[in-house]
């Protein structure tokens, strides 16, 4: 699981000088901090480092990250009681340490920092930092509360019947949305760090109880072993802890839906949050959990089991529809009915391309509009997806370059992707429908049943953390089918709870 490391060169050596600064203790005099400070932050224009006394006579030195600090809480809940004088004398750090304790209580608690590398991660993590002279300790408090935006409802995932929020970049606040539906002292949080220079915080959740220990302490010993400068985002976690890096299919459930998440760790599994990232990777996952919503448990279940299976459908012909329509036209024009094949044969007289060479054409420009409307500004973006989806398959038409019936299997083609909810398993069948249309050009509809099994073969093999990925298939459980083919009533569910809770107890 360990990235590989680069050859030493400048950064390196830079990184290990740095490593060597910060591993020094905290001196006791004001003067000497200073420089040690300024000479790590050489250069930062946000670095505020402001001498004062606090508490009317002590000598201190406050610093901090301008940029990451809240400048309406600095400066009333916090320099103002601090610049106050203080009736009883102070002797020691310690007591000093109590008095701050008690002034800044309803604002934060202060923690006492013994190293120069505690000092830094503080001030990185928008924290201020507090020196006090003759002192050999540094007071450290967390002031950091300006950026995150207000909760909206994730545009991914986006439903009719259920919660209008969804997570967020900042950590706490997405730790506070899952305890605010799961209140209870078993869902446990356990905090690491990654990242050489970006230090993101990561967050592994679950039930005490409930998820299995093992799989916890392996999903926090993949994270320790991660090796990379920074970690920007969940996507960086989800590759290099997962157990089949080079598998298209997702292995690791990726939402910023709370509720979906609190009702995973009631099943038993984790959830991992990443500081800086709205993503929260639910895991371990099985096949079936790439066709499941939020909104499947708040309707319905005799429409969502009706749901499900169109998904299933429709997700075969998001696969294989094109590679079919190419193996029959191609090869087996005699499993077409005779008033079909010979408006088939109408419909592609003029046109000069093999069916193979037209799926590919189409496929790949039905692809890039779907990017641009993604990546174009959203008021116009669907638009131009929407009106180059016509005017190009029209004028295809017109011109004889692509047949009306290959137009209509890759909008079914497009239109059967948008109804997996998992953005991951669409991606996972839109990279599968290629090579499938390369099997049924060579060899017709023998090439598409290889193609078929090949896959088949791949799923059953994978596994994330330990579970099987067609779990309750294969391995076959006839409990799990409760969930899985059909959404049974919350009447049948509920005995599974009942065996969740008796594990719990």
């Amino acid at each position: 699981m360990k990235a590989k490391k680069r050859v030493s060169g400048p950064f390196e050596n830079r990184l290990k000088e740095l490593e060597k600064t910060i591993e020094s203790k905290i001196s006791g005099k004001l003067d000497d901090n200073e420089s040690a400070i300024t000479q790590l932050f050489a250069n930062c224009s946000d670095l505020v480092v402001r001498k004062l006394h606090m508490l009317g006579s002590i000598p201190g030195m406050v610093v901090y990250l301008k940029v990451l600090v809240d400048d309406q809480l600095w400066d009333a809940g916090f320099l103002e009681p601090l610049m106050q004088p203080e009736a009883v004398s102070i002797d020691n750090p310690r007591q000093l340490y109590e008095i701050l304790n008690f002034k800044f209580a309803s604002i934060v608690q202060p923690r006492i920092a013994t190293n120069m590398n505690e000092i830094v991660q503080s001030i990185v993590r928008g924290e201020v930092v507090l020196f006090a002279q003759s002192s050999s300790e540094a007071f450290t408090f967390g002031l950091s509360d300006k950026l995150h935006r207000p909760l909206e409802e994730p545009a991914t995932e986006a439903v009719i019947r259920g919660p209008r929020y969804g997570f967020n970049e900042k950590l706490d606040i997405n730790i506070a949305l899952i305890r605010h539906r799961l209140r209870t002292p078993l869902l446990k949080t356990e905090k690491l760090c990654v990242g050489r220079l970006s230090q993101t915080d990561v967050m592994i959740v679950y039930i005490d109880n409930l998820a299995e220990q093992s799989v916890v302490e392996d999903v926090k010993k993949r994270i320790s072993s991660i090796d990379m400068d920074s970690v920007l985002e969940s996507g960086y976690i989800e590759e290099l802890i997962s157990d089949h890096p080079y598998s298209p299919f997702p292995l690791m459930q990726a939402t910023q839906r709370p509720d979906l998440v609190s009702g995973s760790l009631i099943e038993g599994k984790i959830a991992v949050l990443i500081d800086g990232s709205p993503m929260v990777l639910v895991l371990p996952i099985t096949f079936w959990f790439g066709f499941q919503s939020a909104e499947d448990y708040y309707t319905n279940f005799i429409y969502v089991t009706m749901l499900r299976w169109l998904r299933y459908l429709f997700a075969f012909l998001a696969m294989a529809l094109p590679s079919l329509y190419i193996a029959v036209t191609t090869f087996h024009q005699e499993m077409i009915p005779t008033s079909l094949a010979l408006s088939l044969a109408a419909a592609r007289e003029v046109v000069p391309f093999p069916a193979i060479a037209e799926g590919l054409i189409m496929e790949i420009t039905f692809e890039a509009l779907r990017e641009a409307g993604i990546r174009l500004p959203r008021p116009v973006g669907q638009t131009i997806s929407i009106v180059g989806a016509l005017v190009i398959g029209q004028a295809a038409v017109q011109a004889g370059i692509i047949s009306a019936p290959q137009i209509i299997v890759v909008s079914v083609t497009g239109i059967a992707s948008f109804l997996i909810p998992n953005p991951g398993m669409s991606q996972a069948i839109s990279i599968i429908r290629f090579p499938l249309m390369l099997l049924a050009a060579s060899f017709g509809l023998y090439g598409v049943g290889i193609g078929l099994i090949c896959i088949l073969i791949h799923l059953v093999t994978l596994k994330s953390f330990g579970v099987p990925y067609m779990t309750p298939i294969a391995p076959f459980n006839p409990t799990g089918l409760t969930d899985t083919l059909i959404r049974a009533p919350w009447r049948v569910m509920r005995r599974r709870q009942q065996q969740t809770q008796r594990r719990m107890e």
